[in-house]
């Protein structure tokens, strides 16, 4: 340790316009550090939260909205992830210096608070937690960036264990899965879908309608091959299976008044039948009295 008389001949240090005292007291150094500069970190509130670019096509808007809801259905009882699209995600001081603003179709972060609303993604706001997954829906304007700049970005920085890109235009679906801090291409199956380990969902293309709009979508398929459904489609489907049991209660109720009816019908006939017997007994009866009576 250095002696005060050790310290007064130590030589002078310039510290830009600042020369320390002869003797470095504790308060000095308070008055030193509260002359610093005070850096302000960027807040969800001081940065913009898109771009306001238009997306390229209403599919694209579309198709977004279907992946997090498919999502957020899947996952309804879970609180413990947060999805998202279309929105910035922040990840360094340079890059909001530079207006460098990344924003994936849609991206999901796991072991954070779902209950949370944000407007953006702020790494330094969310324990330096990144993406896990990462789709984006390429466009001719982006393909080229998605592809390279963006791949390598969610490769090298983020370290996003799984990235998808999906081209509407020319059919196009690829997968990449971290290992060992490099994307390895993700095989596809059979039916051209491909897995996510961190979803435990099939990814891949599906025709049919969506906001009354019909086209190839991109969705997820649970491990029984059946498509991941949205809210509207699980109340569909309670709704139809409801009105099956309805019709199969009502089929139920017309075979038990069929069998009903014709047991009162063979009731009836057995009346019927005992009636003209006892008739018939009744005649015999007269016709013997009568043939006595001679």
């Amino acid at each position: 340790m250095l002696t005060q008389e050790a310290v007064r001949t130590q030589p002078q240090t310039k510290l830009g316009n600042f020369s320390p005292p002869e003797t470095f007291s504790f308060q000095t150094r308070i008055d030193v550090e509260e002359s610093w500069p005070v850096i302000e970190v960027p807040s969800s509130k001081t940065l913009p939260t898109e771009d306001d670019i238009p997306l390229e096509t209403p599919w694209h808007r579309a198709e977004i909205n279907l992946l997090i809801e498919s999502v957020r259905c899947m996952w309804q009882q879970r609180t413990d992830y947060y999805v998202g699209g279309n929105m910035f995600i922040y990840y360094s001081q340079q890059q909001v210096r530079y207006k460098d603003y990344r924003g994936p179709d849609f991206f999901l972060v796991k072991d954070v608070d779902g209950t949370k609303e944000r407007e953006s993604w702020m790494v330094w706001e969310e324990q330096g937690r990144y993406p896990d997954v990462i789709i984006e829906l390429l466009s001719p304007s982006t393909a080229l960036t998605d592809k390279t700049t963006k791949k390598y970005l969610y490769e090298r920085t983020f370290h996003t264990t799984e990235y998808y890109c999906y081209d509407p235009s020319i059919d196009e679906l690829q997968g990449w899965r971290l290992e060992q801090g490099w994307y390895k291409a993700i095989t596809p199956d059979a039916q051209k879908r491909l897995w996510s380990d961190v979803l435990q969902v099939w990814l891949g293309k599906w025709s049919g309608s969506y906001l009354e709009t019909p086209d190839i979508w991109l969705r997820f398929f649970d491990k029984q091959d059946k498509v991941v459904p949205i809210f509207a489609e699980v109340e569909s489907q309670h709704a139809e299976a409801e009105s099956k049991r309805a019709e199969s209660e009502s089929q139920r109720a017309e075979v038990e008044s069929q069998r009903a009816e014709a047991e009162s019908k063979r009731a009836e006939s057995e009346s019927q039948r005992a009636e003209a017997a006892e008739s018939e007994l009744a005649r015999l009866r007269e016709e013997l009295a009568h043939l006595r009576g001679k």
